[in-house]
């Protein structure tokens, strides 16, 4: 079995011969969980969409630093731009949809604060889920092979993230009748909205409706809300992505 590179995302310029500082958690990973020492391989990604092979020049409990030897064009971005509206959910529930939407190539996350929805952010703990978040899809690009994290911005009601819309393709995730993804052509981008774990209103679905959102049926089977964005971007992947 061949062993691979730790992968790590930095937010730093990426160029040949240059060094850079891995912040604090990945160091620690690097130096005190894989004891990894000068030498030793690494694979550097800056989330924008670059790639390099970069070799560990100081390995120690206070400062970790990596030197590039070669950059590239990251791989692993699908050709289908995916905008998931996720209510917002509580504990783990939401980390998972955005781990697994990141893994599955969604382009772009907003929470959404939605009618039967009971999770409410405000100020400071707003931007502290955010930046978690946001550090949730980084580590799913780590383990994937995406060079680009994708943005998780921040959260809206649903009127204002439906009113921003303008997809090619535009999906909510509700009984609805057959063939929502029956359509000539591929499109380039898509909005997919998943509701709470209650489901979104009736009012809510002729919101969606009105700005040309179609109620995409799954099974009939109920999903939670943290699974639903799996089934639905994995139809969507196969049918006009790149699974």
């Amino acid at each position: 079995m061949i062993k691979r590179s730790p992968r790590i995302h930095v937010a730093a310029d990426l160029c040949v011969g240059g060094d850079v500082v891995l912040p604090e958690g990945p160091a620690r990973h690097v130096a005190r969980v894989l004891r990894l020492g000068e030498g030793a391989a690494l694979r550097l990604f800056d989330g924008a969409g670059l790639e390099a092979r970069a070799v560990l020049v100081e390995a120690t409990r206070k400062r970790v630093v990596a030197r590039i030897e070669a950059v590239s064009s990251g791989a692993g971005e699908s050709p289908l731009g995916v905008h998931l509206g996720q209510a917002v959910s509580k504990g783990d529930r939401m980390d998972y949809a955005i781990q697994k939407a990141v893994e599955l190539g969604v382009a772009a996350i907003t929470p959404l604060y939605t009618e039967h929805g009971d999770v409410r952010l405000k100020g400071e703990r707003e931007a502290k889920k955010i930046a978690h978040w946001q550090a949730v899809a980084a580590s799913a690009c780590e383990q994937c092979g995406r060079a680009v994290v994708p943005p998780v911005h921040a959260p809206l009601t649903l009127a204002d993230w439906l009113a921003e819309r303008d997809e090619a393709l535009r999906l909510v995730l509700h009984p609805g009748t057959p063939g929502a993804l029956e359509r000539e052509g591929r499109p380039a981008t898509a909005a997919l909205l998943i509701g709470p774990e209650g489901g979104l209103s009736a009012a809510e679905v002729e919101s969606a409706q009105a700005v040309d959102f179609v109620p995409l049926t799954l099974g009939p089977r109920i999903l939670r809300t943290e699974t639903a964005p799996v089934v639905a971007l994995s139809l969507l992947q196969a049918r006009f992505g790149d699974l």
